[in-house]
């Protein structure tokens, strides 16, 4: 009879379990908002928006004429004012979504004693920071399978609600779906999924011409393994438990194969013009988002040449 309702105990208490975490991301919503709003503002004063050469309508800034291209690109009335010939670069105004996914599986509510947030907390604060950016500066933001694109000026209060309100299993990786050529995507992850699963989510997204980054969000702990004596070890997504009689001599292995791990992914992420990088959750969230700004260009234009050597 204990056997039997085993299962139905499990479930239960598994309900119990999710229902606190709701809770306490609920009442933690509000200041993680404040924080992502204070944190962009800091971060927006020094930044010139995402412009970059292309066509359109809109005049973006003359540039020194190079050896090689065609005159008829030249503007003959700039270059007469001085010795210089001069082009007339127009801003890249294309149609342009970005996704974002906010990891919130089970293994993000991990925090140790040398951490400022909790994987969670961190990993939303820098999406809605970053959402408040890219929206501030002209672009639609979108969260997969749970929020459609939008360039509302509340947009970290949209995201927010989609959040609070999303009762569905919290996956690792963000749901399969197409996104547009010009799509850009940032997954914000631990990433400890194993690479192979990985790799598939980067070759579904990547398979229509998207790119984007994958930043990686750690416990300082994670990385440094800085436990010693007997210590059990809880796998926190259905994995079970693993005791150690003596943890420190299992650092250096520990170590070597996150070490591999992430070697993996890179690779993976290299190969469709995607960027790979980590964070740690006891340094400053704002310079990521710095960083996460500024690659996404990069991680486009890398997806380019890509594509153009492929072909």
């Amino acid at each position: 009879m204990a056997d039997a309702r085993k299962p139905a105990m499990q479930e239960i208490e598994a309900v119990r379990r999710a229902d606190g975490e709701s809770r306490s991301l609920a009442a933690a919503l509000p200041r993680l908002v404040l924080e992502a709003r204070r944190i962009a503002a800091n971060v927006i004063h020094g930044l010139h928006g995402r412009r970059r050469a292309g066509t359109g309508e809109n005049f973006w800034q003359y540039r020194r004429f190079v050896s090689g291209e065609a005159a008829q690109n030249v503007d003959w009335r700039r270059s007469a004012r001085d010795d210089h010939l001069y082009v007339r670069e127009r801003e890249w105004e294309a149609a342009h979504t970005v996704w974002l996914w906010p990891d919130r599986s089970p293994s993000m509510a991990f925090a140790s004693r040398a951490a400022r947030d909790s994987k969670l907390e961190r990993a939303l604060v820098v999406t809605f920071a970053l959402a408040e950016l890219l929206v501030a500066g002209g672009e639609r933001v979108g969260i997969p399978g749970l929020m459609a694109p939008s360039a509302s000026r509340g947009i970290v209060d949209k995201m927010a609600q989609a959040i609070l309100h999303d009762h569905a299993t919290r996956a690792s990786l963000p749901p399969h779906f197409v996104p547009s050529p010009l799509s850009e995507i940032v997954v914000v992850s631990d990433f400890w999924s194993p690479v192979a699963e990985i790799g598939h989510m980067l070759a579904g997204l990547s398979a229509s011409g998207a790119h984007g980054i994958l930043l990686q969000v750690v416990d300082p702990a994670e990385e440094s393994f800085p436990y010693a004596g007997r210590i059990e070890f809880i796998e926190p997504e259905g994995g079970g438990t693993i005791t150690a009689g003596r943890a420190e001599t299992w650092a250096k292995d520990y170590v070597a194969r996150v070490a591999a791990h992430r070697d993996a992914i890179r690779e993976d992420a290299g190969k469709l013009g995607w960027l790979f990088s980590t964070h740690r959750t006891d340094r400053s969230a704002a310079e990521v988002l710095l960083f996460l700004h500024g690659g996404m260009a990069v991680a486009k234009g890398a997806g380019r040449i890509v594509a153009e050597r492929g072909a």
